[in-house]
């Protein structure tokens, strides 16, 4: 056996400390704290994948946006629940620009990023129809929305989509849906973690049967463009960020402001509804709301019960980050392509050293190169695998935790360094060597 950088009992002594019971089910802050403890204890760097924060600057147009409408006077005032004007026409206009359908500017509503508006979503959404209590997840996912439903008092259902690709799909769905009790499902295009892209006739296949069951779409768009196997970069013009938009109007798009233009601290994002949800009645709201239709429940009760509106600099921010990529002045892919080109380098490391991509296709092509990807070793648990490693001075969390039934790790590329692709490299061959596949 050859040492491991990290001296093993520092690490389970850490892991004791913290309370964590199974490293399986430990969440991402309880392993960014083990790390933080082994490497300030040790002296030797950790090399982070655990955290899905962006590692690159903001934006200089939202940043430069944001500082005039501050110096300008605008932090003494409100914001109109509904929006500022300008990003509401912006917004509209971006979704026309990139994804290539038309939401009004009424129906784009800015949020205090894109969790703000899934729980104001799952608010509306479960309260639309007494009879539909339940929100339906297609993993894996982003676990905090499922803790949102906890906090809320909201039942959901999960199915992990690994095995129920392509023409798998309908069935897996239906079988949900034809229970009559789902008010919504909800997924992310690219996923978090998995980093899988549905296919358009994925996407038909899910905007079909939520006409088929009246079930509202929530797509979660935070890696907005970030299939780098596509020329997405070209405003109003194809190829188009895939969407469910094209299939259904039952649909609610998550657009946030924190990965595609590295803008996370402001807390900003929009949400676009479409024009016959955001106008249409349900008694159920009705008799709650005071008739007002489902848009207007969610801006004017759900939102505004929440916060009181939006951060109106940042709303100033957003649309002008908006605007700028729309008129092609501003290409936001250019500057997060850098994900992609570490998730290259990083996925050539782990293969080469007896690792295994788990969620490894879109059905006959390989995964794209992004924020994400996924990594299993043989003989190993996700568990045992992610408690391994941190002997080596790598942290990630486990599959398990996202809804995946798959065992293995996330990876995030934001915030591994160049300078550490050759210690990565080493410590994944003494890896390698300590466990023989």
């Amino acid at each position: 056996m050859q040492q491991t950088p990290i001296n093993k009992d520092l690490v389970d002594k850490a892991i004791h400390d913290f309370g964590i019971q199974d490293f399986e089910h430990a969440t991402i802050r309880e392993v960014k704290s083990v790390a933080a403890f082994a490497e300030k204890e040790s002296g030797i760097e950790f090399i982070k994948l655990e955290m899905g924060i962006p590692g690159l600057p903001a934006s200089k147009t939202g940043v430069d946006a944001q500082i005039k409408a501050l110096q300008d006077g605008i932090a003494h005032s409100y914001p109109d629940i509904q929006g500022y004007p300008e990003l509401k026409k912006e917004a509209s206009r971006f979704v026309k620009a990139f994804i290539g359908v038309d939401v009004a500017a009424e129906g784009c509503v800015p949020v205090c990023g894109s969790m703000q508006g899934t729980f104001a979503a799952f608010l509306t959404c479960s309260q639309s129809d007494i009879k539909k209590d339940t929100i339906l997840f297609i993993d894996p996912g982003f676990p905090v929305q499922k803790m949102q439903l906890q906090v809320l008092g909201v039942k959901y259902e999960t199915f992990d989509v690994y095995n129920y690709r392509g023409d798998k799909l309908a069935t897996k769905l239906e079988s949900y849906l034809s229970k009559g009790n789902i008010c919504a499902i909800v997924y992310s295009n690219p996923n978090n973690p998995s980093w899988i892209c549905f296919n358009e006739n994925e996407l038909e296949t899910i905007g079909t049967l939520a006409n088929k069951y009246d079930a509202i779409v929530m797509e979660d768009l935070a890696y907005f463009a970030m299939d780098f196997r596509k020329q997405l970069s070209t405003p109003f013009a194809p190829p188009y960020q895939a969407t469910v938009a094209n299939y259904t109007s039952n649909y609610m798009l998550f657009i946030s402001g924190s990965k595609a233009f590295s803008y996370a601290g402001e807390r900003i994002g929009v949400v676009c509804i479409s024009d016959k949800l955001f106008h249409r009645h349900y008694p159920a709201l009705d008799a709650r709301y005071e008739m007002l239709p489902f848009g207007l429940v969610f801006s004017t009760r759900m939102l505004y019960a929440l916060s009181s509106g939006t951060s109106h600099s940042a709303q100033y921010a957003m649309a002008a980050m908006l605007k700028a990529a729309s008129d092609g002045t501003y290409d936001f892919r250019k500057e997060i392509s850098i994900y992609g080109e570490r998730a290259h380098k990083l996925k050539k490391i782990f293969l080469k050293h007896g690792f295994i991509i788990v969620y490894d296709k879109d059905l006959d092509e390989d995964i794209a190169d992004g924020f994400y990807f996924t990594i299993g070793y043989p003989g190993m648990t996700g568990g045992q695998l992610a408690h391994e490693l941190m002997y080596y001075g790598v942290s990630a969390i486990c599959l398990t935790t996202t809804g995946s039934n798959q065992q293995g790790l996330r990876v995030c590329t934001s915030f591994i360094e160049d300078r550490q692709m050759d210690e990565l490299d080493k410590r994944m061959a003494t890896f390698n060597a300590n466990n023989p596949v």
